[in-house]
């Protein structure tokens, strides 16, 4: 069954207590002082907010994250071109299919990603579970618009999710190209990979093009979620977006 995603326990339980603590001291202030107008309830809540806001870029210097990323699927599919917005922002018309695999280190916030590319020719598909193992998420492209391929793309995903050393890993399969008139949409995509069979791990299903930018933004915080801190409070869960 499919059913939406949580994050980090302690995390919420942190963002819960400040929250507490912020509500009891505005609580007390208007209480003890019943001068207080709204208009200073609020000057209140706003003097709170930016102490919040410049306590978490104090964070954001000293604490840091790092991260591992395994990118697979077909070929032309759009793994290289994905790796090269999240990294750039820019999108090149002309790849070269990638040999082998490709590494690349993305910073984003206070989260460091090692992406590994690994490429989709028959010859490489062999090395997809080597450089699974151990990472925070698995990415699974696919070319939402290439209708041939849909068989053989549910074929290699689920003989890569059957291997016992990626158990619990969470799966990302992300149909690209919805720039396309006739690529599938989430919901036909989650049927033609028979992704609600999955249940022993977290698995999420978005529509995205990489060409054009769509859903890039929402793909980085999933991902963003599953470094070493929130992955590790989540692992064994099973949850899915859809987007």
């Amino acid at each position: 069954m499919l059913t939406g995603t949580g994050g980090s326990r302690d995390s919420s339980c942190r963002k819960v207590n400040r929250a507490i603590i912020l509500h009891c001291f505005l609580f007390f202030s208007l209480s003890r002082f019943p001068i207080f107008s709204f208009s200073s309830f609020c000057i209140l809540h706003s003097m709170a907010s930016i102490v919040k806001a410049i306590l978490d870029w104090l964070r954001s210097l000293f604490w840091k994250e790092e991260m591992e990323l395994t990118l697979v699927g077909l070929q032309n599919s759009g793994k290289t071109t994905l790796v090269n917005v999240i990294a750039s922002g820019q999108f090149t018309e002309d790849m070269i299919p990638t040999v082998g695999f490709n590494m690349r280190k993305v910073t984003k916030g206070n989260v460091t990603m090692k992406l590994w590319d690994i490429g989709g020719q028959p010859r490489f598909r062999s090395m997809w579970e080597r450089y699974c193992r151990g990472v925070n998420a698995i990415v699974f492209v696919i070319d939402a618009a290439d209708h041939g391929k849909l068989d053989q793309a549910r074929a290699e995903l689920w003989s890569l999710l059957e291997k016992p050393q990626l158990a619990n890993i969470p799966v990302l399969v992300l149909g690209n190209k919805n720039d396309l008139d006739e690529a599938l949409t989430v919901d036909q995509l989650i049927e033609a990979m028979n992704l609600q069979a999955i249940t022993s791990r977290e698995v999420a299903c978005y529509s995205i093009s990489a060409k054009n930018q769509v859903n890039i933004d929402l793909t980085l915080k999933w991902l963003i979620k599953h470094s070493s801190s929130s992955s590790s409070a989540s692992a064994g869960a099973t949850s899915s977006l859809l987007l």
